[in-house]
């Protein structure tokens, strides 16, 4: 849950809770206080109207003590303010305990309560609720793993605006989870979804370019959508920004822009990035060449799996690039790109073995 401070959560909050009885003068106390960022104040506005059974004050009160603002954190105390006025049926609280007891903050995990609550919010049309039943039926937690209710509910979220939702509800088009598999909504979703910033749907919007999947192949849409990725440091987008600047593909060849995005997507430990750098550094392309900061690199992408790096790392150890000399090692990591299915592994492993077995 975000600091519920934020300005579009002071709106949210007006919206839900106007519907709630009036704002006596002391609400509006508060209201100016916490407004001003005074949260100590409007906690003790608030504090007595929501010990009288203000169903507004007692929802804010569970909020300040989630996040420790004008009171100190206590999520069991969060718990019970929220429970307060979630019983009285106020969607926003019932929302809220929801997700305390599907995250397990301030009580004991269970999924089963979690579902109840947000069923009970999700039925008065709430948003967040609606979202957060999709992710319980899409997981399988508190009910049956159904993909088709996850959609549903995803839907009914997703067109009221809401980010996150047009995101998963993207994602289930694009994989036909729970729908019929199809590019063309799964596109629609991600982009509303992408324009609010959500940066999954950047990244596949960008992969569905790059593929021509449901659009046409398109690298500089892909480019377009994989920067707005990158620049939120995603590291795949990163990694694939880095890519399409090495090739000139939708954006101009560059190699100091492929290196920019290689060294930020390495630093987040994307192997594609780091084996990546590690050749640009070997090379000394867009980039003065480092052989030592090459063989970093080359054994960070060995080092998960990367079969093409365990192959380069096996040469240099055999031919000490970068590194001491060392046979024995090449020949484990060449043995790790054999086992990949790598041919050039192979051939190179027999060469080293009769190498350890002759002495030369």
């Amino acid at each position: 849950m975000k600091k519920f401070a934020s300005l579009v959560f002071c709106a949210l909050l007006i919206v839900v809770l106007s519907p709630l009885e009036g704002w006596c003068d002391d609400f509006q106390k508060g209201w100016d206080a916490f407004s001003d960022d005074d949260y100590a104040a409007a906690f003790r506005e608030w504090k007595p109207l929501a010990e009288q059974g203000d169903l507004k004050a007692q929802f804010l009160l569970g909020a300040m003590y989630y996040d420790g603002q004008g009171a100190p954190k206590d999520r069991a105390e969060a718990v019970n303010w929220y429970r307060a006025s979630a019983e009285k049926g106020v969607a926003i609280s019932q929302q809220a305990l929801g997700w305390m007891y599907y995250q397990g903050q301030g009580v004991v995990q269970d999924y089963q309560e979690a579902f109840k609550w947000c069923q009970r919010a999700a039925d008065q049309k709430y948003v967040l609720a609606q979202h957060t039943l999709g992710l319980l039926y899409y997981h399988g937690h508190g009910v049956a793993q159904d993909y088709k209710e996850a959609a549903a509910c995803y839907q009914l979220a997703a067109d009221q605006g809401y980010a996150s939702a047009q995101n998963n509800l993207g994602l289930m088009y694009y994989e036909g989870l729970g729908v019929a598999q199809d590019y063309k909504e799964a596109e629609k979703w991600l982009e509303l979804a992408g324009k609010q910033g959500v940066v999954q749907s950047q990244f596949i919007l960008g992969w569905m370019s790059l593929k021509g999947l449901g659009v046409p192949q398109d690298h500089k849409q892909a480019a377009y959508w994989f920067k707005f990725a990158a620049n939120q440091k995603f590291a795949l987008a990163q990694t694939h920004l880095g890519l399409l600047h090495i090739k000139g593909l939708g954006v101009t060849a560059s190699d100091t822009e492929a290196f920019k995005w290689f060294s930020l997507g390495a630093q987040q430990g994307e192997p594609i990035a780091q084996a990546n750098l590690g050749l640009m550094y070997a090379k000394g392309q867009g980039v003065r060449q480092d052989y030592p900061e090459a063989f970093k690199y080359v054994k960070l992408a060995a080092e998960q799996g990367v079969a093409a790096s365990q192959i380069k790392l096996g040469m240099m150890y055999e031919y000490g690039r970068g590194t001491l000399k060392d046979l024995a090692a090449a020949q484990h990591w060449y043995s790790q790109g054999a086992l990949a299915g790598n041919k050039a592994a192979k051939e190179r492993l027999e060469a080293v073995e009769t190498k350890l077995k002759t002495g030369l």
